[in-house]
């Protein structure tokens, strides 16, 4: 049985039609970290509680009053934040002395009654009973981040990105009766990736590592399905279990290395770079720009042929790369791996060689001599040195 407290919440949501429920989270206390403290507010329901609309590129933020179930009145705001990466609507300015903007209310259910768009009913529940009671009345659960009751109904969240991610993992692993390529797991990720939303728009760093890392869960999820029989047999002996264990561990070295050149592939393409992938041009680079007939015609200029490495380590293995497409002098190696030394740095620049490190990892980098690009830097260095 609700208490008065709860009572009151459910009569309010029922009366006026309209509730945003949402367990209160680190984040929108400040206790992970992030840009600011402040309630996030769901973008699916957006007309609930803003006149402006999510749009990319500006943010935007209007006066709020809300009448706390405390007696308290806040004069607070609404904030959609749609600049940079963000994108998200937050709940923020409560004034010193608030009491349900601490640590101590994680956990706890905030529910947002809207009366319009400048005014709003705020209640905080922290027993069990009431939270069960409301969630009962109104008809909805708040299972993910967060659950509304407009119009007298409820308002079911969309699948976040991540449950998307996952749920489509899944059944693609089910599909499975032995290891696809992988080229494969690649196309798969990037698909995936692309039909949860929020891909396209990302940088081609990010774009990178995103693949890279989503590819990895991929490839472990089939992985464990795959492999399962074979791991959990009875072995005939130790050289049985050895040779069983090496053949996974080279799957997974094998899969890594490849993994890495097709997401690069696919960004060069999709940035409309002509390139041929692996051809034989005194040896076999990575990748040649623009393409392996520029290189063996002694008409086309060598400043503006371009040869790239494609490493995911490349501490020791770096060299291989000077002795490839000889008519290049400049050599370029695209690398994540997580940190190089100074003096090995210092030792590649003194090669000839550019590196090229996604953005995010370029921090675990030590200052050296030699030229750093991320990869959109890359891109329009590439872009430059083609155009007529």
């Amino acid at each position: 049985m609700a208490t008065p407290l709860g009572e009151r919440a459910i009569s309010e949501a029922l009366g006026l039609g309209n509730a945003i429920l949402k367990f209160i989270s680190p984040n929108d206390v400040g206790l992970t970290g992030g840009h600011q403290c402040g309630y996030y507010l769901p973008k699916a329901v957006w007309q609930m509680f803003a006149a402006f609309p999510p749009q990319r590129g500006r943010n935007d933020e209007a006066e709020v009053a809300i009448h706390w179930h405390d007696g308290r009145i806040t004069d607070s705001r609404v904030k959609w934040y749609g600049r940079g990466t963000r994108s998200e609507y937050r709940l923020t300015r409560f004034g010193r002395d608030f009491p349900f903007m601490t640590p101590d209310s994680v956990g706890d259910l905030l529910v947002l009654v809207p009366v319009n768009h400048r005014e709003f009913l705020g209640f905080v529940l922290d027993l069990e009973e009431d939270i069960e009671e409301l969630q009962s009345a109104l008809g909805i659960e708040t299972i993910s981040s967060w659950a509304a009751f407009q119009r007298g109904a409820p308002v079911t969240p969309p699948e976040d990105e991540a449950s998307c991610i996952d749920r489509q993992f899944r059944r693609f692993v089910d599909t499975l009766n032995g290891f696809p390529s992988g080229a494969a797991f690649s196309e798969e990720t990037r698909r995936v990736l692309a039909s949860c939303g929020g891909f396209e728009q990302l940088s081609a760093d990010g774009a990178l590592l995103r693949c890279m890392e989503s590819e990895y869960r991929l490839f472990r999820l089939a992985e464990r399905q795959l492999c399962q029989n074979e791991i959990i047999r009875v072995f005939r002996d130790v050289d049985d279990f050895l040779s069983t264990a090496s053949s996974i561990m080279n799957r997974r070295k094998s899969r890594a290395g490849r993994s890495l050149e097709n997401h690069v592939d696919y960004l060069l393409s999709r940035a409309g770079i002509p390139h041929d992938m692996r051809p034989p041009a005194d040896g076999k680079p990575d990748i040649l720009i623009p393409s392996l007939a520029a290189y063996r015609d002694p008409a086309y200029p060598p400043e503006r042929l371009i040869v790239v490495g494609v490493k995911t380590t490349c501490k020791d293995r770096w060299r291989q790369v000077l002795n490839e497409a000889r008519r290049i002098p400049r050599k370029h190696i695209l690398t994540t791996q997580q940190g190089i030394s100074g003096n090995q740095l210092t030792e590649m620049h003194g090669s000839g060689v550019t590196l090229i490190v996604p953005a995010d990892i370029q921090r675990q980098y030590p200052r050296s001599p030699i030229e750093l690009l991320t990869i959109e830097a890359f891109l329009t260095f590439v872009r430059n040195t083609l155009a007529p």
